[in-house]
């Protein structure tokens, strides 16, 4: 246990939870004033630095780093590939996908960005999906790349601690362990703190919602919200302490079985030639208005844009980068063996298209119900708690379904959560992959009382507390996100592969040099083994088989980095 990581962390996070109990008033004016510094003053840094990271990993990708093995020469993926994206895409945003599946669209339907479209029209339709597609397609998961691959490298092949703050090994050597590498460390499950409380708060919002859609409740009030969140927290502890093997990959592939399922029945029993129209035209219109929706910024003073930007956009990435140390760190886990370019293909590319079927699917549904009914959003009002239940409730065997939604959310929600839990006791224990079951149950409750006030904190509109505080806690750790893409890129120039290609280019010059000068044109290359270059190999076959014991101490070493 590192008890200045823990104390402090957990000193601050039962303060904030002290001082909603204590004074939700007061918290609640807070945070809607630090939030609105945030947003007025540094939009356009979250604007910036979200589609920076987007190019920086496709580059890493596309570059010669990209066939670097996140893990030792010639090892194997440790899960296969069908389970890999299921607990990838199910720990990253798959509570999200829930809540917003239909209520996003909708939303931008009936009330597009500020200076676009006018709200209900045939464009709105493009411009809707358009701009759920990018809060949700590339640049969330190119936010959670960049951790995950520092991580996964810093781990499997460079043989360090399983912590955020071990990843700055090549910008600080030792110094990663001190002061600096603590605060990192702090800041991470801070953020993962907060992070997935506002999961767990809109899970908790989902349900609700759907046990008063069904008439099994009256009015939701807090206590009510804050009993759904007490359950979804035993439950995601009581699979937290079971294990990643046990846990998380079971309940992930049964989850996304049962989301394919619900999907593939809106499918056929909804608009279904809208939604096959609805994938070419949502991709064209994505990748068409990327630059606009990628620049919106409060540029232009408007008050209406400053305020979309706060719901929706800065919220988004804000949010994203608030699940990024537990998302990357994660996906690192179960991603040992890949390459960096299968590691960016997959975790860029199938969610995204992924999230593509799922928005057009329900987003185009919703769409179509409110263009031939206008019952979802009456006089251009959604109800983000009840949308999707409201959608299913006009559709055959809306008493199945809808409960099946509640299971979906909560499932999804016990998938994420146990995921940061044993992320935050990692953090704890010097980046121990298999934290104490103690420190686990410690942060998953704590987590599921942080989430209780930040609902509090909303008050009527639980929703605007969530997105609050999250906005605001989200906001150093991007500065640290930032400062491993520099990290990560000194570590892989490096790297043993990218060593011996410049090593192999420069010598292979030397040599046809030589070989022209000597020859006069006519000669050719040989290469055979030495005695010397024989027992290398054989160590370091013997290096592998232990595990890379001595990749491990070499890379300690600040005057060797990388070997």
């Amino acid at each position: 246990m590192d008890l200045v990581v823990f104390v402090v962390t957990g000193v601050i996070a039962i303060g904030f939870v002290v001082w909603g109990i204590v004074s939700t008033e007061n918290l609640a004016s807070a945070s809607t004033t630090a939030q609105d510094a945030v947003v007025t003053n540094g939009g356009w840094f979250f604007v910036l630095v979200s589609s920076f990271f987007v190019v920086y990993v496709l580059w890493l990708a596309a570059s010669r780093y990209g066939k670097i093995p996140l893990g030792h020469d010639g090892e194997k993926p440790e899960f296969k590939t069908v389970s890999w994206i299921a607990m990838m895409f199910s720990a990253g945003m798959g509570i999200g996908l829930m809540f917003y599946g239909v209520a996003e669209p909708l939303s931008h339907f009936t009330s597009p960005p500020p200076g676009t479209v006018q709200g209900g029209s045939d464009e709105a339709i493009e411009v809707a999906m358009a701009t759920t597609m990018f809060h949700w397609g590339l640049h969330p998961w190119a936010i959670y790349a960049v951790v995950g691959i520092a991580i996964a490298y810093g781990s499997y092949r460079a043989g360090r601690s399983q912590t955020i703050s071990a990843a700055f090994w090549p910008l600080l050597g030792r110094h990663s362990e001190g002061a600096f590498g603590r605060v990192v460390d702090i800041l991470a499950i801070f953020a993962t703190l907060f992070g997935s409380a506002a999961s767990l708060g809109l899970g908790a919002l989902q349900i609700a919602g759907g046990l008063r859609f069904n008439g099994w409740v009256g009015d939701v009030g807090t206590p009510v919200l804050v009993g759904i969140i007490a359950v979804l927290t035993v439950a995601f502890i009581a699979s937290a302490v079971s294990g990643v093997e046990k846990g998380i990959q079971y309940l992930s592939n049964g989850n996304m079985v049962l989301a394919l399922t619900l999907a593939v029945f809106v499918f056929v029993v909804g608009p279904t030639l809208l939604i096959l129209n609805l994938l070419p035209t949502t991709l064209a219109d994505y990748l068409g208005q990327m630059g606009e929706m990628a620049s919106r910024t409060a540029a232009t003073g408007d008050a209406d844009m400053n305020a979309w930007l706060g719901d929706w956009t800065v919220f988004y990435w804000a949010w994203w980068v608030s699940w990024t140390p537990f998302v990357g760190m994660f996906i690192a886990r179960i991603s040992r063996g890949r390459t960096i370019r299968q590691f960016v293909t997959g975790v860029l590319l199938v969610p995204t298209l992924v999230s593509l079927v799922w928005f057009a699917v329900f987003g185009g549904a919703a769409i179509d119900q409110q263009r031939s009914s206008g019952d979802l959003a009456p006089d251009g009002v959604v109800n983000f708690d009840t949308a999707l239940f409201a959608m299913l409730g006009d559709y055959p065997l809306a008493s199945i379904s809808t409960v099946v939604v509640m299971v979906l959310v909560a499932v999804f929600f016990v998938s994420g959560a146990d995921a940061a839990s044993l992320v935050m006791g990692t953090l704890s224990e010097k980046g121990r992959i298999e934290p104490s079951k103690r420190t686990v149950v410690f942060w998953g409750t704590l987590t599921g009382a942080v989430a209780a006030i930040m609902l509090a904190v909303g008050g009527n509109d639980a929703l605007s507390g969530l997105q609050r505080v999250t906005v605001v806690a989200s906001v150093p750790f991007v500065l640290v996100i930032l400062a491993l893409c520099l990290s990560l890129y000194r570590d892989l120039r490096h790297d043993p592969i990218i060593v011996r290609e410049r090593a192999g280019v420069a010598l292979v010059e030397v040599a046809v040099t030589s070989g022209a000068d000597r020859h006069d044109g006519g000669f050719e290359l040989v290469t055979a083994p030495s005695e010397e270059g024989v027992e290398v190999a054989e160590e370091q076959a013997r290096a592998v088989e232990t595990g890379g014991a001595e990749g491990e101490r070499s890379t300690r070493d600040p005057d060797t980095p990388g070997t």
